[in-house]
């Protein structure tokens, strides 16, 4: 595996003068390909900061972020609309999926972000759903949902899964159920999937922990044994 992000003193503020606030101050760490990363930290603590400037819906204020030997500091927005359509797949804590559409149309969109993305019905038989692809979100759980929400984003097949708080609105019993998934998307597809969660149970399973508080990378742990996440106590 060789390294596919690198933050290198990476800033995000906010306002001006008195009223500069850094949201992500001063932060660098780097991330292997394929590895499964948890960014742990309690809320408020910059986590979400970290995931929208690797993910191209925020500009750092200063620094460098490295992909794939690339910085996407200085992307204009065309620039960074063609680099999340290539690059990156997003899970959210709420679905966001578009509730007029079925299971397979809302992966099947994809098609028209990437022309070279994977077949909707396979990705859905995939995350063990194909049996649902005709079924609109309101018809299906909250886990199924959030599934359908995976597939889309394995769907543009990305160089990176980044999610944040992905189990958030889940009961703990389909939370495993999802993580498990995904990191199933490291182990066997190969997939860099990184994880944002104020759960702390899960740095169990990661590859890689990286804490972070107030703005600031508190520590970063290499787990030379990282546990299934069916293995971990809930």
């Amino acid at each position: 595996m060789g390294e596919i992000i690198e933050f290198k003193n990476v800033t995000r503020a906010y306002g001006t003068g008195e009223h500069r606030l850094l949201a992500v101050d001063h932060i660098s760490f780097s991330i292997q390909e394929g590895e499964f990363v948890v960014i742990l930290g309690p809320s408020g603590a910059g986590k979400s900061t970290l995931l929208n400037l690797l993910g191209g819906m925020d500009y750092a204020t200063e620094g460098e972020i490295l992909v794939n030997g690339t910085n996407i500091v200085g992307y204009g927005d065309d620039e960074l609309t063609e680099y999340r359509a290539k690059n990156v797949g997003f899970v959210f804590q709420f679905y966001n999926l578009i509730p007029t559409l079925t299971s397979f149309e809302n992966v099947a969109l994809t098609k028209n972000i990437v022309k070279t993305a994977f077949d909707a019905r396979e990705i859905l038989t995939s995350v063990g759903l194909g049996d649902h692809a005709d079924q609109f979100p309101a018809q299906l759980s909250g886990g199924e949902q959030q599934r359908v929400s995976i597939a889309r984003a394995i769907a543009k097949n990305p160089t990176m899964l980044l999610c944040d708080e992905p189990t958030g609105a889940l009961d703990s019993e389909t939370g495993v159920v999802v993580l498990t998934l995904l990191q199933k998307m490291s182990r066997e597809k190969g997939k860099t999937v990184i994880i944002v969660t104020h759960n702390a149970a899960l740095a169990q399973a990661a590859d890689k922990v990286i804490r972070v508080k107030n703005g600031k990378i508190r520590d970063v742990t290499v787990n030379e044994s990282p546990m299934a996440v069916s293995e971990v106590n809930w």
